[in-house]
């Protein structure tokens, strides 16, 4: 008797779960045949659940039970604020893939805004500034108010606490996604800082797993990532400065970098560097002569592009802990300090040295 009334719990579950999983995909697919476009608006800071509760409402979803499941399972999804065109013959995945991009309806009252990879934070603040009728500096304090940080780091998984430690000039440097986004002509300094927050999201959600399971933290990586988008400027191969970088810090040597001292003391590339900056270790920036010996400047220096922040994550694995760039971008690596400075004058003596500019 006992057997029999487990077999029949058992099938009953069976029955249960089935039932669910055939649901499940049943709400995956399209409400109608119908084509006519819908117009769909996403508001800035809704969350996902109460996305898919705006699909169900507008009709555009079977079933809220899926999307539930859906955006539960895929955990990467960005979905992106916007005006977007839909329609009734389209499944869930192909909507939710649509907002994911963020291929908004484009209308008269949009524009377009380019920021460029390898950029720092007050070079962004300039072009919000001429979109926004404020001020470079009216951008930055909004940037630097600790109570909108701690709703950034609310909502944001890769913002930490970390962003707010002392010595850091500018929280979310290193932070701002550089990419060309489609904004509103009344988007507020917050509407676009969020929108370029998303693609960083949308770039480090690929990558989530690996940075969970990395020895670095995510400010940590992308702290890297910024001096690699520098250093690697001129280079073919930025996986394989990584990789020096990451030797580097194994043997609790200095990252020898000078695009962090240029960040450290404030000046372009344009200017030159003084022994005072090279050995001023009173911050957590440079990375000179004995200053920050094993260890990563503070916090990140620049915006870094997709192919710095990937090849952070993915380094080359060598011996090498030095590397130079000629100006045709081919790099040289070596072992010794010797063989470095015999690299740098042999190309300067071939006219393939590599200057900033």
């Amino acid at each position: 008797m006992r057997k029999k009334i487990i077999f029949i719990i058992l099938g009953l579950i069976l029955l249960i779960f089935g039932g669910a999983v055939s649901l499940y995909f049943y709400g995956l697919g399209p409400v109608s045949k119908k084509s006519e476009p819908i117009e769909f608006s996403l508001a800035s800071g809704t969350n996902k659940l109460e996305i898919i509760d705006d699909l169900k409402n507008n009709n555009l979803i079977k079933s809220k039970f899926s999307g539930y499941i859906y955006v539960l399972l895929n955990r990467n999804l960005n979905l992106q604020a916007g005006k977007y065109e839909l329609n009734q013959n389209m499944s869930l995945k192909d909507i939710l893939n649509k907002i994911n991009s963020g291929n908004i309806i484009k209308e008269e009252n949009t524009y377009k805004l380019r920021f460029t990879e390898g950029k720092r934070l007050t070079d962004y603040a300039e072009i919000i500034a001429s979109k926004t009728n404020t001020t470079s500096d009216e951008v930055i304090n909004v940037l630097n108010d600790s109570e909108y940080l701690q709703e950034l780091i609310d909502k944001y998984w890769f913002l930490t606490s970390d962003i707010l430690q002392e010595g850091i000039y500018y929280p979310l440097e290193g932070y701002l996604f550089a990419s060309t986004y489609e904004l509103y002509n009344n988007s507020s300094i917050k509407d676009i800082v969020e929108k370029m927050l998303d693609g960083t999201d949308q770039v480090l959600s690929k990558y989530r797993d690996e940075i969970s399971n990395s020895s670095y933290s995510v400010h940590e990586i992308l702290t890297m990532a910024s001096i690699v988008e520098l250093e690697g400027a001129g280079s073919d191969d930025r996986a394989g400065i990584a990789g020096v970088f990451y030797n580097r810090l194994k043997i609790g040597e200095s990252l020898g970098s000078d695009v962090t001292t240029y960040y450290a003391v404030g000046k372009t590339f344009n200017e030159d560097l003084t022994n005072s900056d090279l050995s001023n270790c009173n911050n957590g920036y440079n990375t000179r002569g004995n200053c920050n010996r094993g260890k990563l400047p503070i916090g990140p220096i620049c915006s870094a592009s997709t192919n710095s922040i990937e090849s952070t994550i993915n380094p080359s694995h060598h011996d090498y802990y030095f590397f130079v760039a000629d100006k045709n971008k081919k790099t040289y690596f070596t072992k010794t300090n010797a063989e470095h400075n015999a690299k740098v004058n042999e190309l300067k003596s071939a006219g393939l040295w590599y200057e900033y500019k």
